[in-house]
């Protein structure tokens, strides 16, 4: 810790607690709770069920998370591809050219998503590139939306590089593509198998482009939390909430492993 006595120690953890649990840990507790709850009395919700549960994993709500699923291993391998793609031709170019490409791959999150949304739907509504109305127009407005996450981590990650292992294939005859694939990617594979799970997060939770753009038989998990919450199902939005978060929490595990094996190599 940054801090070396113990009184500031015990002051920091103090804080952090303080902090910590009225902001993050506990909405996510009620969350959990509503999940089983079947009232709403005082402050916190009360009685128990898993009959909820019954709703959340069943019928329309498991089609559902399957089409986060699908949607979000798709954007973010999608989002893997381009923004790796991107840092790599963005390292050899000069300043000038590598600010052009950060601003470039951080403009979809500079502005709220709700607008990249809009500006997908107005893009890809008329030929020759009809999507309007199919799942690829979510997958697409995911993509762009998550990139900017992939291409950011890569870059830092290549910047990072020792040119010194590049130099020393190159100087044994290795051609440019075998020092890539050979050299490069593995070293950057944690930093890669990192991105590739943020990307996932973020767009297993992505609800206001989706809102937009999403086709009756292509409707995601937010979609559906979103919607049972404004018909006044909390209850059953809740239990969907923690199906969400703990189907991401679960491959953002399986994720880490990965890259803690990646890193060791």
């Amino acid at each position: 810790m940054l801090v070396h006595s113990r009184g500031g120690r015990w002051a920091a953890r103090t804080v952090f607690f303080v902090l910590f649990l009225p902001v993050f840990a506990l909405p996510l507790l009620v969350v959990v709770a509503a999940s089983f709850a079947t009232n709403w009395s005082g402050a916190l919700p009360s009685g128990f069920t898993t009959g909820h549960y019954a709703a959340a994993t069943g019928g329309e709500s498991l089609q559902a998370l399957t089409t986060s699923l699908v949607t979000a291993l798709a954007a973010s391998v999608l989002a893997l591809v381009v923004g790796s793609w991107a840092a790599l031709a963005a390292a050899a170019l000069d300043k000038g050219g590598r600010r052009f490409m950060d601003a470039l791959f951080v403009l979809p999150v500079a502005v709220p998503s709700v607008v990249v949304g809009l500006a997908v739907l107005v893009a890809f509504s008329e030929p020759p590139v009809l999507l309007n109305g199919t799942r690829w127009i979510v997958i697409l407005a995911h993509t762009v939306l998550v990139t900017a996450f992939a291409y950011q981590s890569v870059s830092a990650a290549v910047r990072r590089l020792d040119p010194m292992y590049e130099q020393a294939a190159a100087s044994l005859g290795a051609r440019p593509h075998q020092v890539l694939w050979r050299v490069k990617l593995p070293l950057l594979l944690p930093s890669l198998t990192a991105a590739a799970g943020l990307c996932f997060a973020l767009s297993m939770g992505e609800l206001s482009a989706t809102v937009m753009l999403y086709p009756p038989d292509w409707t995601t998990l937010p979609v559906r939390i979103f919607a049972a919450t404004d018909r006044g199902s909390l209850f059953t939005g809740a239990a969907l909430a923690v199906v969400l978060m703990a189907t991401t929490l679960l491959v953002l595990f399986g994720v880490s492993r990965i890259r803690t094996r990646a890193s060791f190599r």
